[in-house]
């Protein structure tokens, strides 16, 4: 194949993504409720030459958008869904919410669908010139924090069509990723009781709040009994009002299981059952269990990775002005030590022999421009990403591309702050072209998906891909 340039096709449009990013990251929406950020992203792609279909599987927020016809079918993910309590202006080195309690992009959704829109239009202009056949598509996947939108469009079959899916995520290194990732349940336990005088008639109530500490107390000494590579996780959502002199009838905690296997998530998620249905029966009080969602774990596809690995090696990385290494300089310093040793010893682990010299050049700099070496090494990342379900449908490769400084943790107010910088931008930009190369790789050699689809089957094994959803479960937006 001769060398496919996507450079020239994003510069044109590399003023229209930064604006569109800068948007969303306003916006700043939660999961199911990202009105206006889809609505931007499906207006530039209908305003561009693709067939928008929006409010697709049932969800208002999601769509789906498609130029050309025929095979291959080519897609990107893009996802826009923000944070609560991360409110944070942008571009300073200081906490400093622009709305106490408000929302902020903490994971840089904002740049991650904007750069997937990026490579899109960047596939859809080459497909053009070239007079090439096959459909590049965009996909608007909503409420991934916390909502596993892509599950819930992967029961409805949004993805059967496809050949093959690309997509990304800012970090502070770049590179392809070949982490496979974990599978998890989001369940809420709600306990019913009776309220009483605290002090005058304790004996008549039945405490809720008493049933939540039960519950969360007896998967506390849960996590001694699973598998090492287990989490549980909770948050009480209702801890049953704020008068300490009244026995609260009504608690809810929220739980999050996640195990490497769906399997392994639902045999510790009953276990957890049990311990709330003891916790019930110790304070006499009536449960409601109600399931909030699930996703499946990431499975690597390294036929796909090698592909992506090509476009790295030739695509040039973003240079930094001495103002963005100067701002980044000032995010590390609000960084705790063990905030920037701990994303480091990430980085040096994914490296592997060569960590000594990579680890000189993240004391030299607050960016790591070069892109990690591939190697194909089986890695594990304790996080979930709703991605796992696209993965086990069809072939599935990801990107991080640098657009914070080393160390900066997802989910805080540093990576709010960076995400409307020129900084984070020129990660958004690089990724939308090894992404779009990675495309055009595919539609110039087809006969690359069946290897990737033969790769992705073996992996799933012989049970393939069941939905961790059950078919009664629907979205839902934050309580």
């Amino acid at each position: 194949m001769e060398t496919i340039s996507v450079d020239g096709l994003l510069k044109d449009k590399a003023a229209k993504l930064c604006v569109v990013s800068e948007r969303i990251w306003e916006f700043a929406e939660l999961r199911f409720q990202e009105k206006q950020s889809a609505a931007l992203l499906a207006t530039v792609l209908e305003e561009e030459g693709f067939e928008v279909e929006r409010g697709i599987a049932g969800i208002e927020t999601a769509f789906v958008a498609n130029y050309g016809q025929g095979k291959p079918v080519i897609s990107f993910l893009g996802e826009f869904d923000a944070l609560s309590d991360l409110s944070q202006e942008a571009g300073v080195i200081e906490q400093k919410a622009i709305i106490p309690g408000g929302t902020g992009h903490g994971c840089g959704h904002n740049l991650l669908g904007t750069s997937a829109l990026g490579a899109a239009l960047a596939v859809k202009e080459y497909m053009q010139e070239n007079g090439w056949s096959g459909t590049v598509r965009y996909y608007g996947c909503p409420g991934e924090e916390g909502g596993s939108g892509k599950t819930f469009m992967a029961k409805e079959g949004v993805f059967d069509d496809a050949d093959a899916a690309i997509t990304w995520h800012p970090f502070t290194h770049s590179g392809v990723q070949r982490a496979e990732t974990l599978a998890n349940y989001q369940v809420y336990f709600k306990f019913k009781g009776k309220s009483a005088h605290a002090a005058a008639g304790p004996h008549l109530g039945r405490s809720a709040l008493d049933a939540v500490e039960l519950m969360n107390i007896g998967t506390n000494f849960l996590r001694e009994h699973v598998i090492q590579d287990a989490r549980l996780h909770y948050a009480i959502t209702n801890a049953g009002g704020v008068s300490p002199n009244v026995v609260q009838p009504e608690a809810e905690v929220l739980y999050l299981v996640r195990a490497p296997e769906t399997e392994q998530v639902e045999s510790i998620y009953q276990r957890v059952v049990k311990i709330a249905q003891g916790a019930a029966l110790m304070t006499e009080t009536e449960l409601e269990i109600t399931f909030d969602k699930a996703c499946s774990g990431f499975i690597r596809n390294t036929v796909l990775e090698r592909i992506m690995q090509e476009q790295v090696e030739r695509i040039k990385v973003p240079d930094y002005t001495a103002d963005e290494l100067d701002f980044a300089k000032g995010i590390q310093a609000t960084l705790s030590e063990e905030d920037i040793s701990s994303d480091k010893r990430s980085i040096l682990q994914l490296i592997g022999k060569d960590a000594v010299l990579w680890e000189e050049e993240m004391d030299a700099s607050p960016i790591l421009t070069t892109p990690i070496p591939y190697h194909d090494s089986e890695n594990f990342q304790y996080g979930s990403t709703d991605v796992g379900d696209v993965s086990r449908i069809t072939p599935t490769v990801q990107f991080h591309a640098a657009c914070f400084a080393v160390g900066s943790p997802l989910h805080t107010w540093q990576v709010v702050s960076q995400g409307k910088t020129s900084l984070a931008q020129k990660g958004m930009l690089y990724a939308s072209e090894v992404m779009a190369a990675t495309a055009l790789s595919l539609f110039d050699k087809p006969e690359q998906l069946e290897a990737a689809k033969l790769e992705m089957k073996k992996r799933l094994g012989p049970n393939g891909y069941t939905n961790p959803i059950p078919n009664s479960v629907k979205p839902t937006i934050l309580a």
